[in-house]
């Protein structure tokens, strides 16, 4: 898309206009999901059932700790958003900034707590023998690149607020094959014992162009609306995402009583 046809957030929207804008974040929400069946279709088919089923048994408690990006993203671009349209660029970038670097440093928290308790998590979920032991090692070696998987989704959001979601969407296409194109060459070609953890180098390695990327492009001089730099700690900002979290935990919990009851 030329210069001339980029759709701007200041723009008059109608439903096509609507339509392209958003394309490519749907986009991105499809190939992100890939990651685990890639793995899933490789270990099935090279690794054997128990790896099979320990990457489909574990993959959803990672999706899960990877969450804090979805939050962070989707909250973030409405006040990052509503600052640019103040005609705040710098209090913007701040906000953004500060979005990101509080967001990785939970995604380190949470791989480094995971990584530690993944066992015992792993056995109350339900796993057993072999089935806990390969949902261990894959868990843990994909968990390593937590932070960067947080990232990752935190800035599915921000590359839209940047007026660049086509970038967005070839970032998380060109992640996905890299993580295809590593799971047709290291599951096939390691021995018998290391074939998940090939699958799950591949997801990790994926995973992690997946943040880093992003990173290196809002890091530098780019075209979109915003940039990284210093930020400065707004509490109110990242209160506000937390206690919406703690908000839903609580109505989910509510809900499951009421349920019981």
């Amino acid at each position: 898309m030329n210069a001339k046809n980029e759709i701007k957030l200041s723009d008059h929207f109608t439903y096509g206009k609507l339509l392209r804008f958003t394309l490519p974040s749907i986009a991105m929400m499809i190939f992100t999901s890939i990651y685990g069946v890639v793995d899933g279709f490789f270990v099935s088919n090279f690794a054997g059932k128990t790896p099979f089923a320990a990457v489909n048994f574990i993959m959803p408690f990672v999706m899960i700790t990877s969450t804090v990006g979805f939050m962070f993203g989707s909250g973030g671009t409405a006040i990052v958003a509503k600052t640019l349209g103040e005609r705040d660029p710098e209090r913007a970038n701040r906000y953004f900034s500060l979005f990101v670097y509080f967001t990785f440093a939970l995604g380190v928290l949470f791989a480094v707590l995971s990584i530690a308790f993944i066992r015992p998590i792993a056995s109350l979920m339900g796993a057993e023998g072999e089935l806990l032991e390969n949902s261990v090692v894959y868990a843990r070696v994909v968990l390593c690149a937590l932070p960067f998987f947080v990232l990752q989704f935190l800035f599915q959001s921000f590359f839209v607020t940047a007026e660049k979601p086509n970038l967005g969407f070839l970032v998380t296409v060109a992640c996905g094959v890299v993580n295809m194109a590593l799971d047709a060459i290291l599951v096939p070609l390691l021995p018998q014992e290391q074939k998940l953890i090939g699958a799950a180098l591949a997801t990790g390695i994926s995973q992690f162009l997946g943040g880093v990327i992003p990173l290196i492009y809002f890091f530098g001089k780019n075209s979109s609306l915003l940039r990284l730099g210093r930020a400065k700690f707004e509490g109110g900002a990242c209160k506000s995402r937390v206690k919406r979290l703690l908000r839903v935990c609580k109505q989910h919990c509510d809900e499951r009583r009421g349920h019981a009851l």
